[in-house]
């Protein structure tokens, strides 16, 4: 009876223990995705209508379908290039505005695809872009929603100017992705 009542309690502290190893495992996790994609992890929460477990498992399919992609850094030729191509289209925005946002539209595209991003599905291709640029992922689908309306000539010129601002704040980050040049050089330019 004794030896019993010794293998019940060992079985229920050995249950214990994988449940607390469970638990801590799940929320360790969770914020390591919470770490990861910032602003995006809750709004794929609310997108998925508050149900973090579904939320979750589409942020880890999106990082590991992100890391099929090979996704690589520009050159400093092309860092320049597109540099200069930026500045083409910013200055093209005060006479022309919704031609401006076009161009910067397929800059970005163009920029993307040279890094390795999928660029045939603009979900997919913002899913990709959260990976890395979680901070301003948001940034890009607001952009890509004025460029729709701007192709249906339903923006104003304060979309068009508020899309340009979005584009900017992805083109800026995909340009200073990770760097070709050693790490020394890469802490000189902090």
């Amino acid at each position: 009876m004794d030896t019993l009542i010794v293998i019940v309690i060992v079985i229920v502290l050995i249950a214990a223990v994988i449940a607390a190893v469970m638990v801590t495992r799940t929320r360790r996790k969770s914020e390591d995705l919470k770490d990861s994609f910032g602003p995006e992890y809750e709004r794929t929460v609310a997108a998925s209508g508050d149900d973090r477990k579904t939320a979750e498992h589409e942020l880890a399919d999106r990082q590991k379908r992100h890391d099929a992609y090979e996704i690589r850094p520009l050159d400093a030729n092309a860092r320049d290039r597109y540099a200069g191509a930026w500045q083409q289209a910013q200055a093209r925005f005060v006479d022309q505005p919704s031609e401006a946002v076009s161009e910067a539209h397929e800059l970005v595209d163009r920029v993307l695809r040279e890094r390795g991003y999928p660029v045939d599905d603009f979900a997919e291709q913002a899913d990709a872009v959260s990976v890395d640029h979680p901070e301003v992922v948001h940034d890009y689908r607001a952009a890509h929603a004025v460029s729709l309306a701007n192709e249906r000539q339903e923006a104003t010129t304060e979309d068009l100017r508020e899309a340009m601002v979005h584009y900017r704040s992805l083109f800026d980050r995909l340009l200073d992705g990770p760097s070709t040049q050693p790490p020394e050089t890469q802490e000189a330019r902090k």
